[in-house]
């Protein structure tokens, strides 16, 4: 929930913001109820520090904040879920593994800035070409969104391996986007593959934790604050959030480029068609 991500981004703050964000966290249903001016009074801030704290979590403003805030204190979802046992009987498997990937999808939907999905949105509909970039396991979420854009019609292309990603980022120049995919935002080769591409004047979307490296780096980013356990036993959630948050982009790009683009994934899906043999089952 907010409260957690809060928490998190907590040490990277200056320190009037970290005061700001000890007084959210001790009374953050007070905050609900208190306008910009009335919070700065009682945590002891500047209204320009609210700003900039707001800022840093990701948000456009106070009242998107406060929205987050109230949405994550209402969704009462748990912050602790029971890992796996070694000797786990099939009902503890299935009941285990699904709570614990609904609640971080749930968690991370209450802190995911309208805003900046917007903002992305927008990029990527108009980008000229647009490359995605993940290392292991994110890499493998990185393709499957490549697949949904492809889909779409839209030039674009998946890499997992950090020599051609690298060397693809310096191909890059304005109106290209990167989207890079990755749960601690602290692999070097994506951090540099992301600056790269930015020096050749291409956009940068983050999907990743919004205290990392790669997020202060990004054009826009997109939270899945999702710590993973290192138990061999504890599901990969952050594999989840991250195909969640492509599949919104995905479909937020269908509508904005309209009718035209759903008439092309139309006749793409009846070449599909003729590809399966007839009958049930």
């Amino acid at each position: 929930m907010m409260l957690s991500q809060v928490e998190e981004m907590r040490d990277q703050l200056r320190p009037s913001e970290r005061k700001l964000a000890d007084y959210v966290i001790e009374a953050p249903r007070e905050v609900l109820d208190l306008s910009m001016t009335e919070v700065a009074a009682r945590a002891g801030v500047s209204q320009p520090t609210i700003a900039r704290f707001c800022h840093a979590l990701g948000f456009s403003g106070f009242r998107e904040f406060k929205i987050r805030l109230a949405q994550g204190i209402a969704s009462g979802v748990p912050t602790v879920y029971r890992d796996v046992r070694p000797d786990e009987g099939a009902p503890g498997l299935i009941a285990k593994v699904f709570d614990r990937t609904i609640g971080t999808l749930i968690e991370v939907r209450n802190n995911l800035s309208p805003d900046s999905v917007e903002a992305a949105v927008e990029l990527l509909a108009n980008a000229a070409r647009i490359e995605f970039y993940g290392a292991g396991g994110s890499g493998i979420a990185a393709q499957d969104i490549q697949h949904k854009f492809f889909r779409l019609g839209m030039p674009s292309v998946a890499y997992s391996d950090p020599h051609t990603y690298s060397m693809s980022a310096a191909l890059l120049g304005p109106g290209d986007v990167v989207v890079t995919v990755s749960n601690t935002g602290r692999t070097r080769d994506i951090i540099e593959a992301a600056r790269s591409a930015l020096a050749r004047g291409a956009k940068v979307i983050a999907i990743t934790h919004g205290s990392s490296p790669l997020a202060r780096v990004a054009s826009i980013c997109l939270f899945s604050n999702v710590v993973e356990e290192n138990d061999v036993f504890s599901p990969m959630t952050s594999r989840m959030s991250h195909l969640a948050i492509g599949d919104i982009l995905a479909v937020g790009v269908a509508l904005k480029r309209g009718p035209e683009l759903v008439e092309r994934v139309g006749q793409a899906k009846g070449v599909i068609g003729r590809l399966r043999v007839d009958g049930e089952g």
